[in-house]
């Protein structure tokens, strides 16, 4: 359901997420994130919950580095007094630290749910035909996509006949002396295939400024309508809830609100 939307229309309402979770500071806020996404994805896409959670991981560490800075190095952290202390969960560092965790997940969250849902081919094409995106970024774009996948296939075939020539089992995961030994051979591999797909879009006449005809663009229908009020309002009522007080997890250390200001 999700992979039929307008791709600029999930790209409008992830970046107004990305802006909501930045701009308000409140846990509650950043978690109401979390949970609509993962909702979404979870019923909407079929989403694994196991590939979800694989995918958050490095989200979690980077978010868990947040905390842990906000916890040990602010400036006016008492965390260690609250380590001997009872009372950690209402520390002012504790809080923002929590806070920032949340955010980070919530922004990952946010581009998974982009990634997942979204074909790269289908949204170059939306944003050529609906956004004037410039042909030659957008032919670059598919050219890239189409580049990458045969990058990794030729790495691939290398790394197999030089342990054919050496006698030596391939590795499952190269070494970096291995990955350095294959940038050049790599690097001359790309340019030879830039040039042949630059000699092939002139002789298709693909001039910058000549008429064109984009196939199989996505249009706009009802249902982005409907997803893109629907997300707004869901963001717009948790940032109210959020501000007044009146969320469900309002249990969570108020001190976030007082320490704003200083983020």
């Amino acid at each position: 359901m999700l992979k039929a939307l307008n791709p600029i229309s999930k790209l409008i309402v992830c970046i107004l997420g990305l802006v909501a979770s930045v701009l308000v500071f409140d846990a509650r806020f950043q978690i109401a994130l979390i949970v609509l996404t993962g909702f979404s994805l979870l019923v909407l896409n079929r989403t694994s919950p196991l590939v979800l959670l694989a995918l958050m991981v490095p989200f979690c560490l980077f978010g868990f580095g947040f905390l842990t800075t906000s916890l040990l190095f602010r400036q006016d952290s008492d965390f260690a007094t609250r380590m001997a202390g009872e009372a950690l969960l209402h520390s002012p560092a504790f809080s923002a630290g929590l806070t920032l965790f949340f955010r980070a997940i919530a922004c990952g969250m946010i581009s998974i749910f982009f990634a997942l849902t979204t074909d790269p081919g289908s949204l170059v094409r939306a944003l050529m035909v609906h956004a004037r995106l410039p042909p030659r970024i957008g032919y670059s774009l598919f050219a890239a996509m189409l580049l990458v996948p045969d990058l990794a296939s030729e790495a691939q075939q290398m790394r197999i006949a030089r342990a054919m020539k050496t006698g030596r089992r391939i590795r499952r995961v190269p070494g970096p002396g291995e990955i350095m030994s294959l940038v050049i051979p790599l690097l001359a591999f790309a340019i030879r295939r830039a040039g042949r797909t630059a000699v092939a879009l002139e002789a298709r006449g693909l001039s910058p400024d000549g008429p064109r005809t984009v196939l199989n663009a996505p249009g706009f229908k009802k249902a982005d309508a409907v997803f893109m009020i629907a997300a707004t309002i869901a963001i717009t009522l948790s940032s109210f809830a959020a501000f007044s007080g009146t969320s469900a997890l309002g249990s969570l250390p108020r001190a976030v609100h007082e320490q704003a200001a200083r983020f």
